[in-house]
């Protein structure tokens, strides 16, 4: 998939350290042990990992699962390479821990090819499960379920930039409203997905045994500024529109105009006069103390 780019994963950086809420985050973070053991399904590139030593976690366990065999080693190269420009002190692998990465102050930190959730089924025992802008692609009721095979109890899963069926473009079209409608049946068309992740995960995890800790908004903004577009985000926006541009034709619907949609929004793109809004959640979840 075009997700799986390690460009595409790195140009979203700055949106989501915008967007992420930080009420949700902040009662995360009080949730957590010291020294946490921590699993983050679809970690990308990694960039939980600086995030995580810039809120304070600096000691515990961190790893990694991604089912991109090219994104997982770039994950290490690069996480490591930045924290040491940073001024972290990492060092590579462990004394007697071969599945360990790298260390950073007092964090271990490794990534893994795999399937997150099988990954999550088979572990048991973590403080936390972070799954990032991954809800919306696997079936809800198999993510709750293996958020709870590997949580210890009264463990928390943090799920940031949870799609929820919000996409806007800006300025108006008059085929806007045709155009998101079949956005959003093609992602509903597909096995596991759900353009209304959001909202339906928040009603399963208010119908679980566990508690709903918090809920907030965390939806991306990117917009131009007088310079043009911040960081790399110009080419996340125009991967987004390529995702919108692919994928409505095969929506079984005829929206009229669309070929004029798509040109005007290239064109709004080169400009730096493109605005786009997506509609997402940040959620935790603890389960139950027993």
């Amino acid at each position: 998939m075009e997700h799986a780019r390690p460009r595409y994963l790195e140009s979203k950086r700055s949106v989501d350290d915008r967007a992420l809420a930080p009420r949700v985050r902040d009662r995360f973070l009080a949730e957590l042990p010291p020294a946490p053991e921590l699993i983050e399904a679809a970690c990308g590139t990694g960039v939980t990992v600086p995030r995580l030593l810039s809120w304070g976690v600096d000691e515990g366990r961190y790893r990694g699962i991604d089912t991109g065999d090219r994104i997982v080693p770039f994950a290490r190269w690069l996480r490591a390479r930045e924290l040491r420009r940073a001024g972290y002190d990492v060092a590579d692998g462990a004394a007697g821990r071969g599945d360990v990465d790298f260390t950073v102050a007092d964090l271990a930190v490794s990534f893994a090819v795999g399937d997150a959730l099988d990954v999550l089924d088979a572990t048991a025992g973590a403080d936390a499960v972070i799954a990032q802008a991954f809800a919306d692609l696997v079936p809800l009721p198999r993510l709750a379920s293996a958020i709870d095979s590997a949580l210890r109890p009264g463990g928390v899963a943090y799920l940031p930039i949870t799609f929820d069926g919000g996409t806007l473009f800006q300025p108006d079209h008059p085929a806007d409203d045709a155009v998101a409608a079949a956005y959003h049946a093609a992602i509903d068309d597909q096995p596991g997905r759900d353009s209304r992740a959001g909202r339906h995960l928040l009603d399963l995890f208010r119908r679980r045994d566990g508690d709903l800790l918090a809920a907030g908004s965390s939806d991306w903004v990117i917009r131009p500024r007088e310079d043009g577009y911040p960081a790399d985000e110009r080419y996340f926006l125009g991967r987004l529109l390529g995702f919108v541009e692919a994928t409505v034709p095969g929506a079984d619907r005829d929206v009229e105009g669309f070929d004029d949609w798509v040109a005007t929004r290239r064109a709004q793109l080169a400009a730096g006069e493109l605005t786009y809004v997506a509609h997402q959640y940040d959620l935790l979840y603890r389960t139950p103390t027993r």
